[in-house]
């Protein structure tokens, strides 16, 4: 058994590199086709960037047979098919656009075992000829995208998706992988309920996208201030998400005549309008897409560099989905908010003609969006914390971080906040909570005899106002005081950390919220502040890169791909910084592999080895050196990856270097005035406090030897590594 385990481990290596150009895993993927293999059902909850199409993508291309893949929309089916024909892979779709030679080809090809993926609808699945031919292939699995489509708390509900279960079983009896990027906990156990996957092994990734900046603006010249922020990031990919098909007729009207190139996406312009959009958006025909929330699903965009609601989103949820189409390459990602609490009250308008159940959903979902605008606490850890993920710190990358708002202490009103939660028995939401504190009478007040606790109205000796009490009881929420209950949207109940509080009360910060309707009514925006770059500085050649980008785009139309379908971003990048002039050298680039250099890699290497030969750059074996910049590859390369966050012990691994070699050539950039941020290892391996007493020493210290740092640190357990790591990180705040 381990001789097997072993070898599908080599073999899913290997194919991992030759298909889909990459040397590693990224997070859980490899447990996670293993559990797929080993034929059990597997549960991904993983944000939009993070790898989960390969998730089921590799399984099946090792795997007998043909895995079925339920995707909601064409344009997603299309996408992904195109993305696997590139690298090589068989993989075809079954639904309505196909001409019935088409469908039958498509069925031949996974009857005779040489598709290794078929996408299909779940309302093609329902169709009986579908059905009958599906029964008598090979089938390997069953991949459900796009999963929280099941759940009626999911902001994409889907009915047919509530029958995909019996459909699967009318097959065979197959192994399921339902996959997700958004899913608060009430969701995910919807999702299993209905899969019947509650045995399901879960692979929950952090939702957390840190090269993500979130800012929320108020509705203030808005119109002015999007023609600005566009103007400012010109040539970038962006989509700017509207309300109704009118104001994106409108925005992509004025865009147009601000010499901004944008097209419309929405439901009422004919199917192939919108493809043709779509595609020109892909293809960087266009530079903005203006869309309803009717865009999006199907795009597998990487280097899409900003999102910007120009109105505000129905949920947290789909905010969330939609933001997380900003930056999937790990690179530069802006989402931007116009808030007006206008735009709430127009959606709750929309949400009257519902039945009631739905109509009290959306009226909660609301709620949480308005709650999330108008908070001074950390973007990041309201998003984490509503999809059930605690964060110990502030993200310092958000505009509350960047810009806060005034704070204020606050001890004893916190202690009466959680009392509160306790004395009404932690069955209420924050708005019931509220009323019981500021003594607001009403029907369900007195039906639960709230106005005779001991809590009732004693809100009012600190502050007079509902809305600070919410605000205070949301914030302690994020901090962990408080804890949602899964099984009951909204109900609150006190965490142990709460217990502790109470018994033991300290003072903490809270954030003032932020008074978006005074700045409207005084036509105030906040103060302009660029965005911050959330890449770090550039390694590569930038003249090169401009090169590289147009061959791309001109590949592309050749082949009738859209662009990051050749390479994508961050390959480009490592070509620009690496100089890659034999076709083993490009294969080696990241994300590239033998496979995308034999389909599309000669003209990429005649256009580097062309350059290098045009401006004299020498290239050896370990550095590349232009006529007027002296750099190690091998050190920009380093660079580039610590920008990117990538673990050291995979830095190293890549280069078949030592660790401590890998430290000593990240001492030499240091040391030569680069500074580099190494907090996201550091913080992995040495915790706060012993950071802290580490940096005060070399502050104080007279010399920065390691010998002398160890000789002063021998009773406390550092390493060697551990101090040189720690040196880099003091040098580098302190003297670069």
């Amino acid at each position: 058994m381990m001789q097997v385990d072993q070898f599908i481990q080599v073999t899913l290596k290997e194919r991992l590199k030759e298909i889909f150009g990459y040397s590693q895993f990224r997070g859980d993927q490899e447990a996670i086709i293993h559990n797929i293999l080993a034929g059990r059902n597997t549960f991904v909850i993983m944000p939009t960037g993070a790898g989960k199409s390969l998730c089921y993508q590799l399984p099946a291309i090792v795997s007998d047979g043909t895995a079925i893949v339920i995707s909601p929309l064409i344009a997603l089916m299309k996408n992904q098919v195109d993305q696997l024909n590139a690298f090589g892979i068989n993989a075809q779709f079954l639904n309505s656009t196909l001409s019935k030679a088409e469908m039958t080809k498509v069925k031949k090809e996974t009857l005779n075992g040489t598709l290794k993926l078929l996408y299909i609808a779940p309302e093609s699945l329902t169709k009986e000829e579908n059905l009958d031919f599906l029964k008598k292939a090979n089938i390997s699995f069953v991949a459900i995208d796009e999963a929280h489509c099941i759940s009626e708390w999911g902001h994409d509900f889907r009915p047919e998706y509530r029958k995909i279960r019996g459909i699967v079983d009318d097959i065979g009896n197959l192994p399921v992988i339902a996959l997700t990027a958004t899913a608060t906990p009430k969701v995910q156990l919807d999702i299993q309920k209905n899969l019947q996957m509650e045995d399901a092994h879960i692979y929950k990734t952090s939702f957390n996208r840190k090269n993500l900046y979130y800012e929320i603006k108020p509705k203030v010249d808005a119109k002015k201030a999007l023609i600005k922020y566009i103007k400012n990031n010109k040539g970038k990919s962006g989509i700017v998400y509207c309300l109704s098909r009118k104001t994106v007729e409108d925005i992509a009207e004025l865009l147009n005549v601000n010499d901004v190139k944008a097209l419309p996406y929405h439901a009422g312009l004919d199917p192939q309008t919108r493809m043709n959009n779509q595609d020109a958006f892909l293809n960087e025909d266009v530079d903005v897409v203006c869309a309803t929330i009717a865009f999006g699903m199907g795009i597998d965009k990487p280097d899409v560099r900003f999102v910007i609601h120009y109105d505000a989103p129905k949920s947290l949820e789909g905010y969330y989905q939609e933001t997380g189409r900003a930056g999937r390459d790990g690179l530069e990602g802006n989402c931007i908010m116009f808030y007006s609490y206008d735009d709430i009250l127009k959606l709750e308008k929309f949400n009257k003609d519902k039945p009631v159940t739905e109509r009290d959903n959306a009226k909660h979902l609301l709620g949480e969006m308005v709650s999330y605008a108008n908070l001074g606490a950390c973007r990041r850890r309201q998003l984490l914390g509503y999809f059930g993920e605690y964060v110990e710190k502030d993200c310092g990358f958000c505009d509350n971080c960047l810009k806060p708002t005034p704070k204020y202490r606050a001890q004893d009103d916190v202690v009466l906040a959680l009392q509160t939660v306790l004395q009404t028995d932690q069955r209420f939401d924050v708005t019931h909570l509220s009323h019981v504190l500021t003594a607001t009478e009403n029907q369900y007040i007195t039906s639960y005899e709230h106005d005779r606790l001991a809590v009732y109205g004693k809100g009012r000796d600190f502050n007079e106002s509902p809305e600070h009490w919410c605000s205070l009881i949301r914030q302690i929420t994020i901090l962990g005081f408080l804890e949602k209950d899964t099984d009951n949207y909204g109900v609150l109940r006190v965490s142990q950390k709460g217990m502790n509080y109470i018994e033991d009360p300290y003072p903490i910060s809270l954030a003032s919220d932020h008074d978006y309707d005074r700045q409207i009514s005084e036509g105030k925006a906040d103060d302009d502040k660029e965005v911050p770059n959330t890449t770090g500085g550039n390694a590569y050649d930038e003249e090169l890169l401009g090169l590289l980008k147009a061959l791309r785009k001109k590949v592309a139309k050749e082949k009738n791909l859209p662009p990051y379908v050749i390479f994508q971003d961050p390959s480009l990048e490592e070509m620009a910084t690496t100089y890659p002039t034999t076709r083993e050298e490009m294969a080696q680039i990241n994300g590239v592999g033998m496979g995308k250099v034999q389909k599309f890699g000669r003209q990429f290497v005649d256009l580097i080895t062309q350059y290098v030969d045009d401006n004299e750059i020498e290239t050896a074996k370990d550095v590349v050196v232009k006529s007027t910049v002296n750099k190690s590859k091998i050190k920009i390369f380093i660079i580039q990856q610590i920008d990117r966050k990538v673990d050291l012990d995979e830095i190293a691994e890549s280069k078949g270097l030592s660790m401590e070699d890998l430290v000593e050539e990240i001492e030499h950039i240091c040391y030569s005035g680069t500074r580099l941020n190494l907090d996201y290892y550091v913080d992995q391996i040495v915790d706060e406090e012993r950071q802290e007493e580490i940096f005060d020493y070399f502050m104080a210290a007279e010399t920065d030897n390691i010998a002398v740092a160890m000789n002063q640190f021998s009773g406390d357990d550092f390493t060697e590594q551990e101090l040189r790591l720690m040196r880099i990180k003091f040098l580098s705040e302190v003297a670069n």
